[in-house]
């Protein structure tokens, strides 16, 4: 009996370990740009059946209950939330905000990868990129801004305009699509604000903003983090209560194995 409650607990204390990490790591990305909350899903392990329910006995009688014990919980799946963030406005000419469904698409030289992360701005050869700590990321479809350009202006369906200096003739740079799936849980973080597609998550659905259900853009806004730190900090503090009772369950086997182990015949 004292054995299985160990193993059983231990679980437990496992499964709010990694819970405690997925709460760091939100609130390690309270900050981050377009950031979107994961949480953890849990399960119960399977069960040792002592008498199963509905069996008929001797005398003709049915069971109405069983007898069953858990072996106690594991990680099920980790789920990301992915609700719109607040916008905030921005002094960034390519700083740009979805406001509703959808990914940017960038490239990073090998295949396309998926955002919600609007902080752009101009490479060397006048490419929209978004930086990340180690490269960047060109926009997909490529988008190139003239060194003379001036009054960018980016519209909420995606097309970008520009005047060269000197002249009031408004020109087109190109136009902003952007991706949406069936599945957003099924995207696979890579860290870098990047989502790679997966069979679960179906293929990118791209088109024009504001089309088939994908959000529109907003120039000079960026999308903020949609973690709740006020929440995270309420299940930061009952996970902890989760683990000290089970660490507690594990106390009170270890003192029932003692008393056992200490049992004397007279």
């Amino acid at each position: 009996m004292g054995v299985r409650a160990l193993y059983t607990s231990a679980t437990g204390m496992s499964a709010n370990s990694f819970n405690l990490d997925m709460i760091a790591n939100n609130l390690a990305n309270s900050g981050t740009t377009a950031y979107k909350q994961s949480r953890a899903n849990f399960e119960d392990l399977f069960y040792e059946h002592f008498k199963l329910p509905g069996v008929q006995d001797n005398a003709g009688n049915i069971t109405p209950t069983g007898i069953s014990l858990g072996m106690g919980t594991r990680v099920q799946s980790t789920e990301g939330d992915f609700s719109q963030g607040s916008l905030v406005t921005s002094s960034g000419t390519y700083d740009l905000a979805i406001v509703g469904d959808g990914f940017f698409q960038v490239n990073d030289g090998i295949q396309t990868l998926y955002t919600r992360a609007g902080n752009f701005s101009l490479n060397a050869n006048g490419n929209i990129v978004m930086a990340s700590a180690d490269k960047g990321y060109l926009l997909e479809p490529n988008i190139s801004i003239p060194q003379d350009a001036v009054n960018v202006s980016i519209s909420g369906d995606g097309v970008v305009s520009y005047q060269q200096q000197g002249s009031n003739q408004i020109q087109t740079a190109g136009e902003i699509q952007i991706a949406r799936f069936i599945n957003n849980q099924g995207l696979l973080r890579q860290g870098d604000n990047l989502f790679a597609p997966t069979t679960g998550s179906g293929d990118a659905q791209v088109g024009v903003p504001g089309l088939e259900g994908r959000g529109q853009l907003r120039q000079g806004f960026l999308e903020q983090s949609n973690v709740e730190p006020v929440r995270e900090l309420v299940e930061l503090i009952k996970t902890q209560r989760n683990f000290e009772l089970n660490s507690q369950v594990v106390q009170a086997a270890d003192q029932a194995l003692q008393t056992v182990a200490n049992m004397r015949r007279f």
